[in-house]
């Protein structure tokens, strides 16, 4: 056992996903019976992982050359996971957006931190970088602009601008 714990600490580092399934599989076929076991105890592989190699060893390679992972695998999209995170980051932003409408380049004044948590509530489960990406899908810059000479903010800055938008709206 001693030595299929040093071949598989020696290659381990050098191989990937797919390659190290298949020599812990060949090193439990080459062991006979109750190989499995004392495969999976020697390198900590799981037996699931090591049956899954035992059966790639019998079929033929069947895979796209350049790819270890058949395709369509990984996480999905967060567009395709939440169709109604777009709309509703764009409802969050839109109170605060600066820029002229009608020129392609927006901003807005809230961070992508904030912006993904007010996106909890709404039963969005996204991160921050997510946010991050989406606004720039939207075409929003993530960079506010400031003017080079301006004095403090009111205190009640948000609200006045709060209070704009809601009389505009209407």
């Amino acid at each position: 056992m001693a030595g299929i714990k040093e071949r598989y600490g020696a290659l381990r580092q050098v191989l990937d996903a797919r390659s190290r399934r298949l020599v812990v599989a060949a090193e439990s076929l080459a062991w006979g019976r109750g190989g499995l076991s004392a495969v999976s105890r020697a390198t900590g592989v799981s037996r699931r992982v090591i049956r899954q190699g035992q059966a790639e060893l019998k079929q033929p390679v069947v895979r796209p050359v350049g790819r270890i992972r058949r395709s369509g695998g990984g996480r999905k999209r967060s567009v395709e996971k939440e169709p109604r995170l777009a709309e509703d980051l764009e409802r969050l932003v839109e109170p605060l957006t600066r820029g002229d409408p009608e020129s392609p380049l927006r901003w807005t004044c809230k961070s992508v931190r904030r912006l993904a948590e007010e996106l909890q509530p709404l039963g969005h489960r996204v991160s921050y970088p997510v946010v991050a990406e989406r606004l720039q899908e939207l075409g929003y810059s993530l960079q506010a602009h400031r003017k080079s000479k301006e004095g403090e903010a009111h205190p009640d800055r948000h609200a006045q601008c709060a209070y704009l938008q809601q009389k505009v709206k209407r």
